[in-house]
């Protein structure tokens, strides 16, 4: 399972079974509605949403920007925080 974030959104994702939690997190992000593009703002309650999804990985969570491995905290923190370095 993967999960990749870019911009401090959702870039995309793999391994994510129906039925699992990390999916359950990821429909329900999805249903939020949420753009096509990883660069549209979210909302509090979507990137909320974002990091119910970090907690169900059981896997990789990867910042396609810095070409890194994040741990949750540090993935929560940049999708929770991502707008406040910006402005």
């Amino acid at each position: 399972m993967r999960l990749t974030l870019k911009w401090g959104n959702v870039k995309g994702w793999d391994g994510f079974e129906e039925g699992t939690p990390a999916r359950a997190a990821l429909d329900k992000w999805a249903d939020s509605g949420h753009g096509i593009s990883a660069m549209q703002r979210q909302t509090p309650d979507q990137r909320e949403l974002i990091c119910d999804i970090i907690d169900a990985v059981d896997g990789e969570i990867w910042n396609d920007w810095d070409g890194k491995v994040m741990s949750k905290y540090e993935a929560k923190a940049y999708v929770r925080d991502y707008d406040k370095a910006k402005t």
